[in-house]
């Protein structure tokens, strides 16, 4: 989720010359794979903040799309991966976001919670983008990076983002080709909270505040989970 709109001394703070730009973007309350996000990227002109696609396109693909499940990449893994190295060692990015869902797969019928830092403070998620431009306008789009987080708060499983503190995004997104250990080794996870909310989030054309309310246990019982991995930060 995206609600950044109501963050403005934060952001200045900590992010003076793209507070503006990341202001200026609409609130969004129910991202789902395909849609587009406000990222933090690296170009030739320092960082900007741009609209994305969630889920990257590789640049080798013959139409702007793919079949792969890309909205997250595994931090172990996505240094090797086909899909993701270029991005690894040249495109990293950083995603910022007021908190996201997440479903415990640990009952049935499985419930959705919203996951946010206890501080009320937005946070900053470690990514990676690409630009598929064969044919047609640029686009642009990006991954999660995701690893066994212990920072999740239960019931939920210690599986999610990987968060980035707002003084190491310059060095994440600019630094030296990382390797997934040496990354992490001096990253402070932020202290996070969760409650359950609606499964109204399923449906797409949702999109509004009203997401966040609590829901409770007589709430939405028939309405199914995604499928693991589909938009969701444990796959």
């Amino acid at each position: 989720m995206q609600a950044l709109s109501a963050e403005e001394a934060w952001l200045s703070r900590h992010f003076p010359t793209l507070s503006s730009a990341l202001l200026d973007a609409p609130d969004r309350y129910n991202i789902a794979g395909r849609d587009s996000a406000s990222v933090i990227l690296g170009t030739s002109e320092g960082l900007q903040v741009r609209d994305c696609v969630w889920g990257i396109v590789p640049p080798w693909s013959k139409q702007a799309t793919t079949r792969y499940t890309t909205v997250t990449a595994r931090l172990d893994r996505a240094a090797r991966s086909r899909m993701y190295r270029r991005a690894w060692e040249k495109q990293r990015c950083i995603v910022p976001i007021t908190g996201y869902y997440k479903w415990d797969r640990s009952v049935s019928p499985p419930r959705p919670y919203f996951i946010q830092a206890v501080s009320g403070n937005p946070l900053l998620l470690a990514g990676l983008w690409e630009c598929w431009d064969k044919d047609g306008p640029p686009l642009y789009s990006f991954s999660i990076l995701t690893y066994a987080n212990p920072a999740i708060p239960p019931p939920l499983v210690a599986d999610g983002p990987v968060f980035v503190p707002p003084d190491q995004c310059k060095h994440w997104i600019e630094g030296a080709r990382w390797l997934p250990k040496v990354f992490l080794s001096g990253l402070k996870a932020p202290q996070l909270e969760a409650y359950r909310v609606s499964n109204a989030i399923r449906d797409p054309t949702r999109d509004d505040y009203t997401l966040l309310e609590p829901a409770y246990d007589t709430q939405d019982a028939e309405t199914t989970c995604p499928e693991v991995g589909e938009e969701e930060f444990d796959d």
